[in-house]
């Protein structure tokens, strides 16, 4: 098979396309500093009522995800993903939802429901303060 121009600009345009979808789909981890959860400890997050019983409320611009399994028991998460550093996107139905690539995550203890994650949520320290759910 001879080398041609149109060979040359097919195969370029394949490794083109493919290295951002290599580099989407990595190796696991949260992807150091980048992933953690930029509150800080005292700071208030919203209020208690914004939380749902059985459900929870994801706080993007600090990283974290505030559940309350049971009325008055609030936990709180990292809200990036283990599996490739995704902010997770939903919480519904007892889980945290990553919609990046679809694991699942429990809101009792952040473990792992549905992979492709292998690892569980890391967990945040969060209490309820007068109504309000602060870091500590």
């Amino acid at each position: 098979m001879s080398l041609t121009r149109r060979n040359t600009l097919t195969g370029a345009a394949a490794i083109g396309a493919g290295v951002p979808l290599l580099a989407a789909c990595g190796s696991s981890g949260s992807g150091g500093s980048a992933s953690e959860p930029t509150a800080k400890a005292g700071q208030d997050l919203g209020p208690a009522s914004d939380v749902p019983v059985g459900g929870g409320t994801i706080y993007a611009d600090q990283k974290i995800v505030v559940t309350q399994p049971q009325q008055g028991e609030f936990k709180g998460f990292s809200a990036v993903c283990t599996h490739q550093g995704c902010l997770v996107a939903t919480v519904a139905d007892g889980t945290i939802n990553c919609t990046c690539h679809g694991s699942k995550f429990s809101i009792d203890d952040g473990s792992v429901v549905n992979g492709p994650a292998t690892s569980p949520l890391g967990s945040v320290a969060v209490t309820d303060k007068g109504g309000q759910i602060t870091t500590t």
